[in-house]
């Protein structure tokens, strides 16, 4: 019979869409077979109303489903009496894998009403809900490939399965309290585990709770004295925890807007960074912060905890410092036994470890802050004139790590792995690197790679024996920031604001705090810091006070810097930088915040985590609302020289003048100095855009002062993918697919 051939190609997996192209296909009364294959879903239909038909399928699709093209031809179509849903076919990927989904309002209803065989049940879900990533294996995106496969489903659960009708159609993690995953607690007394979960939290125990990608700690979040305690269990002093709550719970402690209240609600059900309200919670929580990090529940075991604790719930990642977080109960009860004093677990294996995503609002739309579970194995279109790129794997740097992916016009960057100089973190990025390569049938033709060659994620990607693309790191950044924001490959040179912590520079040099002129396939450097020495190596990114000394010795401010920082070796500090011994000299925006919050005394020695100087001196900043003049810096052939900076700062500070003041006149003077400059480039001619990139853009408060700054001229930011080194995997990859199609021309 004559019919179509429609491919769908997107997110289109794990998501409901063939029981919505079979009830689309009743509703059009047409004739033919949907199935899933690795490129997506394959339709051939017959009957009169096609083109209604294959325009519905983009503009009605599940909520959870992305779709990226609808193509069709002619063909002949053997159909039988009706529409049918018939089996996958085909091995490898060239399809999207649904991200993990929050718990869905119909699924939630069931666990709550009395008179539902899911009342209660821990594991709920259905197309439009629940585990997807976390429990799979292979593709096709079938039950038996997923670790829902040992769990036999009950003919209640295999009935819904089988009812195209039925929102649980082929619902691949289906189950019910008769045929699927159950949850306990160790030790127990016998009760029920979700009851007493929450009565061993309002007594003050920490326990340990198995979620979708893995462990988290939990506590309750109002009692300082359960915080303190989980503080000194994981040796965690000052890093802020996340929180869980319902949405009521989160209004009390936190002004949320309508934005936000919509994204803790996306069924992605990120880690929102809200400002702190009129109800307090203990300082314990995020000493120094003027936000707090808020999750609503997101899966039905969250749900019923909750609801019976009736409060807001600490509930940070399960795992030793610096390592992974946990994932399969016998390395919980092993690895966290020091922690907790009662385990949650369930019998669902978790295939691969994920994060909590963490992300933010700003007045100029999201910031992605970690990229990770609900996010992730979403994927980015390509930006026009990549068409005809190669596969090509990149590897991202040593800190934040995350793998990217490019393939079929698309970009799939990872998630979120860590510090690769942790042997654990390493392990886990290996095993990331195989996994994401035999899920979608990946074989690059080119890798990528950090400039730095100590790098480990660098020296495993020349161990693959292919073609290599080195890409300075700020070149990555930039490159980045471009790609998520669609700018073409021949779309002209941009400037790149680039503020980070640490990345080599082709000069040899540590980079950090610059303007690069440029697009995908190269740059030059217009502007940048002047370069201080980073006295002791790393240990300048641990302690703000060496590089405060660094900063006030180039000011001329040494007597200050003696009398401030007298408690500290500063002569054999002074003698190694003249030497040359372990100083290398670097122009690094980071450093320079931490500089400053040294001066103002916001972290006594060392740092307790990474970010903390500048997230307090970002905290501090905000309680200044009025307008500020910035402080002063000098410039001289592209070079911009902070020493005035702290000779005014120095004024103020023998003034009286606020220390709120003075950190919000430094946020306003890097974003006027910076933002200048840039300006300068595209006034003159020489860019068409200006982006802004680099850890230092995960505080909201420069990015709003510097695109204040550039309010009247074309501003790309980061608002899917992170502006910290979480991105530089999607910049690489790109540049490499920029230089791989000019060689070829």
């Amino acid at each position: 019979m004559d019919g179509r051939r429609i491919r769908v190609r997107g997110q289109v997996q794990g998501v409901g869409f063939r029981p919505f192209v079979w009830q689309l296909a009743q509703r059009f009364g047409l004739k033919g077979t949907v199935l899933n294959d690795p490129e997506g879903v394959l339709i051939f239909a017959t009957g009169e109303d096609l083109d209604q038909f294959e325009a519905a399928i983009a503009a009605d699709a599940p909520p959870l489903a992305r779709v990226d093209a609808v193509e069709s031809e002619p063909c002949d179509v053997s159909a039988g009496d009706g529409f049918e849903i018939v089996a996958s076919q085909g091995a490898g990927a060239e399809t999207r894998v649904t991200p993990d989904a929050a718990t869905c309002q119909d699924c939630l209803c069931e666990i709550n009403d009395v008179d539902d065989r899911r009342y209660g049940y821990a594991f709920a879900n259905c197309t439009h809900c629940g585990p997807r990533f976390t429990i799979l294996k292979a593709l096709p995106y079938d039950r038996d490939q997923t670790t829902m496969a040992p769990f036999d489903m009950c003919p209640a659960c295999r009935e819904e399965y089988g009812d195209p009708g039925d929102r649980r159609f082929h619902a691949q993690p289906v189950a019910c309290p008769d045929c699927g995953p159950r949850v306990w607690i160790e030790p127990s007394s016998g009760g029920d585990a979700i009851a007493e979960a929450a009565a061993r939290l309002r007594r003050g125990d920490v326990l340990a709770i198995k979620g979708l990608g893995g462990f988290h700690l939990a506590v309750d979040a109002c009692n300082a004295d359960a915080v303190a305690l989980l503080r000194d269990r994981k040796r965690r002093p000052g890093k802020p925890f996340a929180l869980m709550g319902t949405l009521e719970v989160v209004c009390r402690y936190a002004s949320v807007s309508k934005k936000e209240s919509a994204l803790l609600q996306d069924a992605a059900a990120p880690i929102v960074l809200l400002r702190k309200g009129e109800e307090a919670l203990p300082e314990g929580v995020a000493p120094g912060q003027a936000s707090l990090g808020w999750m609503l529940p997101y899966t039905p075991l969250h749900h019923l905890l909750l609801q019976d604790f009736e409060g807001p719930l600490v509930m940070t990642s399960g795992n030793l410092s610096g390592e992974p977080q946990v994932i399969g109960n016998a390395e919980a009860i092993e690895k966290l036994g020091n922690f907790a004093d009662a385990f949650v677990m369930h019998d669902r294996d978790i295939a691969r470890r994920l994060d909590d995503l963490v992300e933010r609002l700003t007045p100029h739309g999201p910031m992605v802050l970690r990229r990770a579970r609900g996010r992730v194995p979403g994927t980015l279109p390509l930006p026009e004139g990549f068409e005809n790129a190669p596969q090509i794997a990149a590897y991202g740097g040593q800190m934040k790590a995350a793998i990217c992916l490019i393939k079929n016009g698309q970009a799939l960057l990872g998630h979120h792995l860590g510090e690769l100089d942790e042997a654990l973190t390493w392990d886990a990025f290996v095993q990331a690197d195989a996994d994401y390569a035999d899920l979608f049938d990946h074989y690059p033709e080119a890798v990528a790679c950090d400039l730095h060659p100590d790098f480990a994620a660098t020296k495993h990607c020349y161990s693959k024996g292919l073609p290599v693309e080195s890409v300075q790191h700020h070149h990555a950044h930039l490159a980045a920031c471009l790609g998520e924001n669609g700018w073409p490959l021949e779309g002209g040179m941009v400037a790149g604001i680039i503020l980070d912590g640490l990345g080599l520079g082709p000069d040899g040099t540590v980079w950090g705090g610059e303007i690069l002129l440029g697009d995908y396939k190269g740059f030059e450097r217009t502007h940048w810091l002047k370069q201080a020495p980073l006295p002791g190596g790393d240990m300048a990114q641990r302690d703000p006070w060496r590089n405060l000394l660094m900063r006030l010795d180039q000011a001329g401010m040494g007597a200050l810097a003696d009398a401030r920082l007298g408690g500290y070796p500063l002569d054999l500090i002074r003698q190694s930088v003249v030497a040359g011994v372990n100083a290398p000299m670097s122009s690094s925006a980071g450093r320079l915040f931490d500089a400053f919050a040294a001066a103002l005394e916001l972290v006594a020695g060392a740092q307790s985590f990474e970010g903390e100087a500048a997230m307090r001196l970002e905290a501090l900043a905000l309680e200044w609302e009025a307008d500020v003049e910035g402080y002063p810096f000098d410039m001289r052939d592209g070079e911009i020289d902070p020493a005035p900076l702290f000779r005014a700062w120095l004024r103020d500070r023998e003034s009286g003048v606020e220390t709120a003041k003075m950190a919000r006149r430094f946020h306003v003077g890097i974003a006027s100095v910076f933002g200048r400059c840039a300006r300068e480039l595209v006034e003159n001619g020489q860019a068409k855009a200006i982006a802004l990139s680099g850890g230092c853009f995960q505080n909201a408060l420069l990015l709003d002062l510097v695109a204040r700054e550039l309010r009247d001229l074309p501003v790309l930011i980061h608002t899917k993918t992170p502006a910290n080194d979480g991105g530089l995997a999607l910049g690489q990859a790109l540049v490499a697919a920029a230089r791989w199609d000019e060689r070829r021309a």
